[in-house]
């Protein structure tokens, strides 16, 4: 099996990928998240959201792409790791993260219903919990990643609507 990776340079680019993943996501009905985790400017891995089709609460984007990075790898430890996600990460992923050691965090758009990096909860203000990621970095290609999820879920109001009034 041979893989090829693009050397890219800004967080842009990097999050330009995390969104070709998102896409991904929104072509096969999940909720339009992406991720790439990056090592010496490299993308090692890639995911997007494959809950709604695995049927596992855990299968979100940055969950998926932390473990095919911890499988490349051969470690749990990805303290030389970047991790860039279109949207800022759950309670979930923001553990997974702190737990795997990812250097960099890099999101674009806030999640006021669920956000626990900066939005409901400001991870690096908990005690011992604040030791990882080193670095966040919120709001890269910010317009492009809300604008997936909102045109995401437009759409899934639209189609609940249309089926209301077929059976009303």
């Amino acid at each position: 099996m041979c893989h090829f990776f693009i050397y890219m340079k800004t967080p842009e680019e990097y999050m330009r990928a995390a969104l070709k993943e998102a896409e991904k996501a929104k072509n096969i009905d999940e909720v339009p998240v992406g991720a790439v985790i990056v090592q010496n400017g490299i993308i090692i891995a890639k995911a997007h959201n494959l809950r709604e089709k695995t049927q596992m609460a855990s299968a979100h984007a940055e969950f998926l792409a932390i473990q095919k990075a911890s499988k490349k790898l051969g470690t749990w430890c990805l303290s030389d790791c970047d991790l860039y996600v279109t949207l800022e990460p759950c309670m979930m992923c923001t553990g997974a993260i702190e737990l795997s050691r990812i250097h960099g965090l890099y999101y674009g758009t806030s999640d006021p219903k669920g956000g626990t990096v900066d939005t409901l909860i400001q991870v690096k203000k908990i005690p011992h919990l604040n030791t990882y990621p080193k670095e966040i970095h919120p709001g890269i290609l910010q317009k492009e990643c809300a604008e997936i999820l909102t045109s995401f879920f437009r759409e899934k109001r639209k189609q609940s609507k249309i089926e209301k009034s077929k059976k009303g």
